[in-house]
């Protein structure tokens, strides 16, 4: 079944299944409106669903959730013609067995449907890299606990240095260098430097230390 306001698209891609990979994919049917989705996935009894993300008024976020909890068997493939990763990953959230762009060539269409279709997930290589980039960001509550002496001495401690080297490049002295490893691993909830610069790098704060500690 297929999910698009665009009346023309929707036709567009019924046409390209049933012509080109018919033998595969039969529609069962197809809607302009979010609110008949579930309706349709129970009607025609729907292995697969492509949804379009951007339909108003309530969103194929939406018609993800109502058809998921209406016919949870039915697989959904989310289609968008935004570069919203946001967008996409509330789509995941919802439900959805994968995500393409509509900037997809046609003729790559029928093996993300027939991955999904075997249980399998698929996802745009551009929204893998930015899920997986944003992953490693710090959260805000962790930068809001950190002051900008402990942000660098979690990058020297997470380098493995000693503690008198730290001492010397924080102009402390090797007694307050102790001190102040010892809160910042408390504020990290790490139990250790080994816990801690392994968070460190999950967060990227050691990509541009290759140089040594500045």
């Amino acid at each position: 079944m297929i999910v698009d306001d665009h009346e023309l698209f929707a036709e567009g891609l019924q046409l390209l299944l049933t012509r080109d990979w018919g033998e595969q994919f039969i529609i069962g049917g197809r809607t302009t409106f979010v609110e008949e989705a579930a309706e349709l996935a129970s009607s025609c009894d729907a292995d697969l669903a492509i949804v379009d993300l951007s339909m108003p008024p309530l969103g194929g976020v939406a018609a993800i959730r109502h058809i998921k909890a209406r016919h949870p068997r039915t697989r959904i493939l989310a289609l968008s013609g935004t570069a919203d990763p946001q967008l996409a990953e509330e789509a995941l959230r919802a439900g959805a067995d994968g995500f393409l762009s509509k900037t997809v060539r046609p003729e790559a269409l029928a093996g993300p449907l027939s991955t999904i279709a075997a249980g399998l997930r698929v996802i745009d290589p551009a929204l893998l890299d930015t899920l997986l980039s944003s992953s490693r960001k710090p959260s805000t509550d962790v930068l809001d606990s950190l002051t900008p002496a402990d942000l660098k001495l979690w990058v020297l401690l997470s380098t493995g240095i000693e503690t008198a080297d730290i001492a010397t490049t924080m102009l402390v002295s090797e007694r307050t260098a102790k001190r102040m490893v010892a809160s910042l691993l408390h504020k990290l909830g790490a139990a250790n430097r080994i816990k801690a610069a392994a968070l460190a790098g999950r967060y990227g704060l050691l990509d541009d230390a290759a140089e040594g500690p500045r």
